[in-house]
């Protein structure tokens, strides 16, 4: 089935074409996690994307080398300037465990030494892979695979140096009078095509926050850092222009060309929006004008913000969450990553503990329709192989740039059918296995059912099987068009507090509260 993908380099939605043919795998990059603290929900929404699409891809056939960087050296703190002003994020970290230890307050981590970046990199890059795994973020779950898949800047410094070199060859880059080498801007005309960024608007700094003590020894404010030489640095290498460290927007450039490139050029590149400018910018500039390509990567998908309760994510309002965080409260791992990927990606998330309640139900329905499947049970209303047929349906949607919701609702109808309640149903082993191997099939995309560690119990376990129930009854009536049972089963939900909301994802409850 063919896969149409917004593309934001194009604003358009575009036929997926892999470079090396139907046959080839496809290659994909994403941006990963800056490993100075723990990463955020926010930035598992990003990632978990990235990881629905490869699984998207992986259902229709294709087969897909995905690598994800985890960065260790020269992120800064102004990722919003085109030279990543600031301080390095790794340094941030340092000063932040001295500071904490000095104070009394004993971090997670403790036993990492402050002064030693590449140790503060090893820590939380482990507890990123943790995390990642619990949420099954497949490439982290296949890390003692594939670990070259996850690469770190540090272990390819020295092809940076070679890419700066091209660059100056080329005379796409130049070393200015204090040392720093900088990419020309000028020597590239197609630079902003990805952000809308116009190099006019650059040059007068309005198009991306430039640092007015940079300007003095760049041609352009537009022009950005490849190597600064700096003896104080926490992480530096020697270079041809001194010893120093590399640019951020470097390193992917590097790995995607070592670890993917054919001929220079990848099928997709993803990231969160907040990495289309400067950063995916940046790389398309430089990788071009190394490499001679007419692409860097053929599709750039990028997801939205995420916000908590209708408000930014912020530690001084209480909603800052991390993976941990949101799993110490007792919910499930399939729960939060239903949770976090069932928006649109191209839409902005807002993340809700009722949203992780909805999710937290569908899951559990799932699972026991699952176990309901495997010990050979059908429902009588399932005897037409509602989830074989819905299987198509389901990958119809995903096809259609990744329309998740709409697929959950295909899910949620055929499961409806296909679930015994109460005991009403009969044994057909031959059935259930099929229907059970198409229910797997949309979880492979999904990644749910084996990430549901807990099913609630007691009295509120015995409402929601009832509930469930005639929520299911109610899909049947509605498929066979009788209107009156259907409103019928609605009036007695009502009656037994509980509300309603059919929506593309079908049909979710809540308890009204008095």
């Amino acid at each position: 089935m063919p896969l149409r993908l917004y593309n934001t380099l194009s604003r358009s939605q575009e036929l997926f074409t892999p470079i090396r043919g139907e046959d080839g795998p496809v290659t994909f990059y994403t941006c990963g996690p800056t490993v100075y603290d723990y990463a955020h929900i926010g930035n598992f929404r990003s990632f978990l994307n990235a990881d629905i699409l490869r699984r998207t891809l992986e259902l229709i056939g294709y087969r897909v080398e995905h690598v994800m960087n985890i960065t260790d050296v020269g992120h800064m703190t102004e990722d919003d300037d085109v030279d990543g002003g600031g301080e390095d994020k790794m340094q941030v970290a340092s000063k932040r465990i001295l500071e904490d230890k000095k104070s009394g307050k004993i971090p997670d981590g403790s036993d990492i030494d402050p002064s030693d970046p590449r140790e503060i990199a090893d820590y939380y890059a482990q507890a990123f892979l943790d995390d990642g795994t619990t949420l099954g973020l497949q490439v982290a779950v296949e890390a003692d695979r594939f670990p070259e898949r996850l690469p770190r800047p540090t272990a390819y410094i020295e092809g940076m140096i070679e890419l700066i070199e091209r660059l100056i060859e080329s005379q796409h880059a130049y070393v200015a009078d204090d040392g720093v080498v900088y990419f020309d801007v000028a020597s590239f005309p197609e630079y902003g095509a990805l952000s809308g960024n116009t190099v006019d608007a650059l040059r007068s700094g309005e198009g991306g926050r430039v640092l007015e003590s940079n300007q003095v020894n760049k041609r352009s404010p537009a022009d950005f850092m490849l190597w600064k030489p700096d003896p104080r640095h926490l992480m530096r290498w020697d270079s041809p222009w001194g010893e120093g460290y590399p640019g951020w927007h470097l390193e992917c450039s590097v790995m995607a060309e070592a670890l993917l490139g054919h001929n220079g050029e990848i099928d997709i590149h993803s990231g969160g929006e907040d990495n289309i400018f400067p950063h995916h910018e940046c790389e398309i500039a430089q990788s071009r004008c190394a490499t001679g390509s007419s692409a860097f990567a053929r599709h750039w998908f990028h997801t939205r913000h995420l916000v908590v309760e209708g408000e930014k994510m912020s530690k001084s309002k209480g909603n800052f969450f991390t993976v941990r965080d949101i799993l110490e409260k007792g919910v499930t791992p399939g729960a939060l990553r239903l949770e976090l990927v069932r928006t649109h990606y191209r839409q902005n998330a807002n993340f809700t503990m009722q949203g992780l309640k909805d999710c937290a139900r569908m899951v559990d329905r799932w699972c026991r329709l699952r176990d309901q499947l495997a010990d050979g049970m059908i429902s009588e209303s399932g005897a037409d192989a509602p989830l074989h047929a819905a299987l198509s349906n389901f990958t119809e949607c995903l096809c259609d740039d990744l329309n998740l919701a709409r697929a959950i609702g295909v899910l949620n109808e055929a499961s409806a059918l296909a679930r015994v309640n109460q005991g009403e149903g009969t044994s057909d082993p031959e059935l259930a296995a099929s229907e059970l191997a198409a229910l797997m099939k949309m979880n492979h995309v999904l990644g749910v059912l084996e990430r549901n560690e807990s099913i609630s119990t007691g009295e509120d376990d015995d409402l929601s099987v009832r509930v469930e129930a005639l929520i299911a009854a109610r899909a049947d009536a509605k498929a066979r068009k009788d209107w009156s049972a259907a409103d019928g089963i609605r009036d007695e939900l009502i009656a037994l507090g509980i509300s309603i909301k059919d929506g593309p994802e079908g049909t979710t409850w809540s308890r009204n509260v008095e």
